[in-house]
């Protein structure tokens, strides 16, 4: 059977993201052994690798049966991204109660999250701007903005820092994945890539006429050995964005 759109249909998502995923068919099968099977084969080969045929292939059942539980891939899409993201915390008040305010609330966050990507890099091929609005993601939401609240931001100001703290940490692992992408593909490592090029560049490019770029680029390749370096780039930017978010806090106490 021919694979259904993958773009999902937003009322059949909501009624699967909020409904029950234990009872079986008649099949035995459940939502969330489908979901759950769709999860496992995204970790392991990306989420381009998932079909409903696949899907099915893993589950030892045949395609039509998973049909009966859910629509298609975009509505299995939802689900798993839906799934995953109910791993980031036990509960809604879990960054809140790290020690050391909101700050260091806001910094659990940005490492729950970059610790997501790293275990499901699929998803940073699912999530955009109009994602489907589930319990678990619902539940992040709420949890993510408890450490900003009752701190005089405004309501619109406290969904803006969040939302700086997570495209921050959600693009540097999109280039943490883009770079790991080019290494497989090319069967080299950044650090041969460097050896590689790096002598030619030396050779046909004056120096005079790039200064400033020239010493940066020399002074990163002393500090990483050619390497790019994602979890410098990560705290580099969330400390910076805190800080930002700190004169705010503290002007809005002033007013």
């Amino acid at each position: 059977m021919a694979e259904k759109k993958e773009r999902a249909d937003p009322a059949r998502s909501l009624l699967l993201l909020w409904g029950s995923h234990t009872k079986p068919g008649r099949s035995g099968l459940t939502v969330r052994a489908i979901v759950q099977s769709a999860i496992e084969l995204a970790d392991a080969k990306g989420i381009e690798a998932v079909s409903m045929r696949q899907v099915a292939e893993s589950l030892n059942v045949g395609t039509m049966s998973l049909y009966t539980h859910v629509p298609g891939k975009g509505e299995l899409t939802d689900l798993m991204l839906d799934t995953v993201l109910g791993e980031l915390y036990a509960d809604d008040g879990e960054p809140a109660r790290q020690p050391g305010g909101w700050r260091a609330a806001m910094g659990f966050i940005a490492r729950r999250n970059w610790e997501a990507y790293e275990r499901h890099p699929w998803m940073l091929d699912v999530l955009g701007p109009r994602p489907a609005l589930g319990p678990n993601l619902c539940l992040k939401y709420e949890a993510e903005l408890r450490p900003l609240d009752g701190l005089g931001l405004s309501d619109v100001e406290m969904d803006a820092v969040l939302t700086l703290v997570l495209t921050h940490v959600s693009g540097t692992a999109r280039a943490k994945s883009s770079t790991e992408r080019v290494q497989r593909e090319t069967g080299m490592s950044d650090s041969e890539w460097w050896v590689t090029t790096g002598p030619i560049l030396t050779q046909v490019m004056d120096a005079s006429r790039f200064p400033v770029a020239g010493r940066v680029g020399a002074a990163l390749s002393n500090a990483y050995e050619g390497l790019w370096d994602p979890i410098y780039r990560l705290d580099f930017g969330l400390e910076r964005i805190l800080d930002g978010a700190a004169l705010l806090i503290e002007q809005r106490k002033a007013n």
